[in-house]
């Protein structure tokens, strides 16, 4: 089960999205980033924008070694920033509206608090998902938050995968130095491509910790990029999330906005198709800056103030209230990262989602003290 937290935030729907064509039906697309097949007989795809257009989903997403499938539980943890048909409702609802929990205080206490409020289909070893950053980057999660929450869960392990990008976390040796520099030695940490990787298929319709923050093409990183990239492992399954023929490719010549949403979508869904019930998320909605925590100590400062923590066990739904609540700010605090989300259609994502029949966008937002 991953328990995913990411920074985001109030009411927004998609709107004036365009769609992109992609020719052919009833057939397989190879492609060097994966085969591709379409979604339905004549190749159709509604995302309920108004319009019809055609779309082919990647047949399998290349996850990290086998280890990780053996856990029990995923717990992913997040920031949310920016880069950044019927849907079943969250476990324990009875209104058929998904439950969020909420707090406008960061704090150790109140993480805490609202994982208790999500974990109770979460047993065994629990795989902790989280952004570990690049060295002394600014806006990666409080160690102490993160380590507080650690101890509480018996088996727990933080786990991450290689970069695409050469980095600081290219090679999972620099990843190791990256994760003694930044402070993330309270506990095991997992880079889970560091001894090959697995295939997970993504069908029809563990606990990742993520803070909402900017994927550059995506817009924003919420719960699903978390897990979408984040699960990913460095070499190939990156690739293919990405749809990058040639990753030398300059990055304006990458596929992006509405395609990027929805193969983002995907990824995150054969995982949670993989965990079922015993995965949850949280966002932890601070230091939201428009820049990716890719960028290290280049990232632009946040001019949107911290807003708060969420958690629930539906990812729709804690994404959507993530943005909601973003959106939900004084234009002046929010114009920079609502400009950037914007632009790169990144509210796509949610719509993707839907779609894919991850979760419900209908909420009950449950301020906890």
């Amino acid at each position: 089960m991953f328990f995913c937290s990411s920074d985001l935030g109030t009411s927004l729907r998609e709107k004036d999205i365009s769609f992109v064509d992609r020719n052919g039906e009833n057939k397989l697309v190879n492609t060097t980033a994966g085969t591709f097949k379409p979604l339905s007989s004549d190749g159709q795809y509604p995302l309920n924008c108004g319009s019809p257009f055609k779309r082919f989903r990647r047949t399998v997403v290349n996850m990290t070694r086998k280890d990780f499938l053996k856990t029990a539980g995923a717990c992913a943890l997040g920031a949310v920033g920016t880069a950044a048909g019927a849907s079943a409702p969250a476990a324990g609802t009875e209104t058929g509206r998904a439950k969020v929990y909420f707090s406008p205080v960061i704090d150790s206490d109140h993480l805490n608090k609202l994982y208790d409020l999500i974990k109770d289909n979460l047993s065994g070893k629990i795989a902790i998902k989280l952004h570990t950053g690049e060295r002394h980057g600014p806006n990666i999660l409080p160690r102490e938050m993160v380590k507080s929450l650690q101890a509480r869960i018996p088996e727990s392990t933080i786990v991450e995968t290689n970069t695409l990008y050469h980095g600081d976390r290219y090679t999972t040796e620099d990843h190791l130095k990256t994760l003694e520099i930044n402070g993330w030695t309270f506990c095991p940490v997992d880079i889970m491509d560091a001894e090959g990787t697995v295939n997970l298929p993504v069908k029809g319709n563990d606990t990742p910790l993520s803070g909402v923050n900017r994927l550059p093409m995506g817009g924003f990183g919420g719960s699903m990029k978390n897990i979408a990239i984040g699960c990913a492992d460095g070499r190939i399954g990156k690739q293919q999330v990405h749809a990058v023929s040639d990753v030398n490719l300059p990055w304006d010549q990458w596929p992006g906005k509405e395609m990027l949403m929805e193969t983002m979508a995907e990824s995150a869904k054969a995982v949670c198709d993989y965990f079922g019930k015993k995965i949850v998320f949280i966002n932890v909605l601070r230091r939201m800056s428009v820049d990716c925590d890719c960028a290290g100590t280049s990232a632009a400062e946040p001019t949107i103030p911290d807003i708060g923590i969420l958690a629930s066990t539906d990812i729709l739904a804690i994404d959507q209230a993530s943005v909601d609540l973003v959106y939900g700010r004084p234009a002046a605090e929010k114009h920079d990262l609502v400009e950037r989300i914007e632009s790169r259609r990144g509210l796509h994502q949610l719509t993707a989602m839907k779609a894919l029949g991850m979760g419900n966008d209908q909420y009950d937002l449950i301020t906890v003290p």
